[in-house]
């Protein structure tokens, strides 16, 4: 199976890349695919179901809102940030939706967008089924999407196989192991950065590549600059406050404090997590990374390697977000990057994996050190649960990942010190990783009902 480096860095917004991104988009292809066949002028009611994960933390995640903007036809990447809450209100006041932006019907959110917190569909956590229905109640169109993960979404047919969509796109360096992919850096003695450009080219020129990748960094730093310039508390009822613009001023009144402290750097590192994730919280634009409870990590640590890293360089950022999905690419085909699936091991502990290896490769780490750096940053995160207090994606979310990026940055410099060899590899650490998953209970998958969860007293 292909998967590009643009699946795994996406453009969306907060909070959820599986229960935001995942639905807006799912709900976005269903109206699209009616106005395609011509149907979309004889529904006159839709009804929406969000079933497992989406059904008990829906609310908190946003994903009934994602739901009406993608039943109007926004996409994730493109819906302007701005007029979200404006949009939600009209469609809320007037109970009206415009399908796909244009077909008007009656919209009673209670009676048609269902969240069933206890029952699930087959195949994933993370179900919704999508019905349109004719004036005589006759259904004009029902399809069940499974949203799987770091905004990937598929239906029926593709759940019970691989959970997303089939590409057939042969590659120059096809892997499906960590394994295969330094075999390919030792038979061509390049980097595992240079594996993905070449890969790349199956889809798109390595000018494009570059192009495209730029922007996703230039995403991540608008996002962090916003979080450090946002203050006030956080929706959702929780009253957490926003701490990433006082944590950057503090930080900016006194830069001399780095000659004294060399640790001031964990600041800043925990600075640029704190702002993206906060901005997630708060339905900003983010990259997922692989998903978007984890999008703090990986422009974290590359800010960290922007600005602290002599001779850091637009190529260094290219090459270490190559590297970055290489390495996401391996979870997302045997083991999961979901949530609702393994836990925050598939959210936070891959996004610290992706962001070691990356940084190691950035940093002159041979292949096998890169490797190594990825699978201590999972290694180290086996076994982490997610327990968002109220469904939320901020406690323990938002701090979650400020620890992911400086363990990232341990793991990579842990791995430069060593040659490349050690005791366990990467394949046996996903492996583990996706076992460790299966085990766990579901009520520590995602669905606010075990842990920090139910031991925290809401106020």
């Amino acid at each position: 199976m292909a998967i590009s480096v643009f699946d795994l860095f996406k453009i969306g917004i907060g909070p959820s890349s599986s229960h935001t991104v995942g639905p807006m988009r799912a709900a976005m292809l269903f109206v699209t695919a009616l106005k395609d066949s011509g149907a979309l002028a004889g529904v006159v009611s839709v009804k929406a179901e969000l079933y497992g994960s989406l059904g008990a933390t829906g609310k908190g995640h946003g994903s009934d809102k994602a739901v009406l903007l993608g039943l109007e036809g926004e996409a994730p990447d493109l819906v302007d940030v701005e007029q979200i809450e404006g949009k939600l209100a009209r469609i809320r006041g007037e109970r009206r939706l415009l399908l796909a932006g244009e077909h008007a019907i009656d919209f009673i959110e209670r009676e048609h967008l269902i969240l069933h917190r206890r029952t699930s569909l087959p195949y994933h956590p993370n179900g919704m089924r999508i019905s349109a229905f004719d004036a005589a109640g006759e259904t004009v169109k029902e399809k069940v999407y499974y949203s799987v993960g770091g905004g990937f979404v598929v239906d029926e047919t593709a759940a019970g196989a691989d959970r997303i969509v089939a590409d057939t796109t042969r590659l120059t360096h096809p892997f499906k192991s960590a394994a295969d992919l330094l075999a390919h850096c030792r038979d061509k003695r390049i980097p595992i950065s240079q594996v993905m450009l070449e890969n790349e080219r199956a889809w798109r020129t390595d000018d494009e590549t570059r192009a495209g990748l730029l922007n996703i960094w230039d995403v991540m730093q608008k996002c962090v600059r916003r979080g450090c310039e946002q203050e006030g508390v956080m929706p959702g009822g929780l009253h957490v406050k926003r701490r990433a613009a006082g944590l950057y001023r503090k930080l900016s009144s006194a830069p001399e404090a780095g000659m004294r402290d060399p640790l001031t750097t964990m600041d800043w590192v925990n600075l640029y997590a704190l702002a993206v994730n906060e901005e997630n919280a708060v339905g900003g634009r983010v990259v997922t990374a692989p998903t978007n409870g984890a999008a703090g990590i990986v422009p974290a640590v590359l800010h960290y390697y922007s600005r602290f890293i002599p001779n850091a360089s637009e190529d260094g950022v290219v090459r270490f977000l190559l590297t970055a999905a290489a390495i996401g690419i391996l979870y997302k085909e045997n083991a999961s990057i979901s949530g609702a699936e393994v836990g925050c091991q598939g959210e936070v502990g891959v996004a610290c994996s992706m962001a070691a290896g990356a940084l190691a490769e950035v940093l002159g780490g041979t292949p096998e050190q890169v490797e190594n750096a990825a699978e201590i940053g999972m290694e180290h995160n086996l076994g982490l649960t997610c327990d968002p207090i109220g469904g939320l994606v901020q406690v323990p979310c938002i701090e979650r990942n400020a620890m992911g990026s400086i363990k990232a940055i341990n793991a990579a410099r842990m791995a430069l010190r060593g040659d490349g060899t050690h005791f366990v590899s990467l394949d046996k650490v996903i492996r583990t990783m996706r076992q460790t998953g299966a085990d766990m209970k579901t009520k520590y998958k995602e669905t606010a009902r075990g842990g920090l969860a139910v031991n925290i007293i809401e106020c």
